[in-house]
């Protein structure tokens, strides 16, 4: 694996030098990451990561350089960066709203560009990562796919669909996270503590995830499998729809969409 730096050690900059640490092809000294507020990241420095505060540093060493630094703060970055980017770099920008245009627009040379979207499962080698690219050839695609790889599943999908890979991937997090709090809330009040209420709404959620990727079948006929006639399990999830379960969902997920496209 080519040396690797993340321009910005923030949740989601830490969250992919975390991830990184975890796979097998990297050494932690192959990682650089940069932070203004250098002592957050003295935890990944233990662990043998290179930390700075010098952007231009960590760019001169690296081959893959992440950009992980706050979308109103990227072009800024890039204006600092720019004159020391060569041919040999490979560039991926994590930004939100940031068009892989914008990025070219502030280059002094030619060289692969990608938009990457993971979300923050990432620490845990657990993202699903969409991507994009220009100016890349077939080996940097397949470079930069086996780098998202390791770090979960990646899915290469056309920078129209960015926000809304945005939205379903990345927000996504939080709207399942959201279902699994509502899951504890209510084991607790049909009896269980907290501990264990949690502890089965964890496993409940990761094994309907497992049984669709593994089974390759579509969910309606994974809960056909549980709803059987007057059956508990149809009476709780018509009431779910009866209160706008997926109708709730849907319109979240279209919201916040609409405001990245604002």
């Amino acid at each position: 694996m080519s040396k690797i730096a993340i321009i910005g050690g923030g949740n989601l900059g830490a969250a992919i030098a975390k991830g990184l640490l975890k796979t097998t092809d990297i050494h932690p000294a192959q990682i650089y990451i940069t932070r203004n507020k250098i002592e957050r990241l003295d935890y990944l420095k233990q662990q043998g990561v290179v930390v700075s505060r010098d952007n231009v540093f960590a760019v001169k060493a690296a081959e893959i350089i992440i950009l992980a630094v706050k979308p109103y703060k990227i072009l800024e970055v890039l204006d600092e960066i720019a004159p020391h980017l060569e041919a040999h770099h490979i560039l991926a920008s994590v930004a939100t709203g940031i068009r892989l245009s914008q990025i070219k627009s502030k280059l002094n040379a030619v060289l692969p560009v990608f938009r990457l979207m993971p979300n923050t499962a990432i620490e845990i080698q657990e993202s699903i990562t969409c991507l994009c690219a220009e100016d890349a050839s077939k080996e940097h695609i397949e470079k930069i796919q086996i780098l998202c790889n390791s770090l979960g599943e990646s899915i290469l999908i056309e920078e129209e669909l960015m926000e809304a890979a945005t939205v379903l991937g990345a927000c996504g997090i939080a709207f399942v996270l959201r279902f699994i709090r509502a899951m504890m809330q209510a084991g607790i009040e049909i009896g269980f503590d907290a501990l264990t209420a949690t502890k089965i709404a964890e496993q409940t959620v990761k094994g309907a995830a497992e049984l669709l990727k593994k089974g390759g079948k579509h969910p309606e006929e994974e809960i056909d499998k549980v709803t059987t006639p007057k059956g508990c399990t149809i009476s709780g999830l018509n009431e779910m729809e009866h209160r706008g379960f997926s109708s709730s969902l849907i319109k979240g997920i279209l919201n916040s969409f609409h405001k990245i496209e604002q």
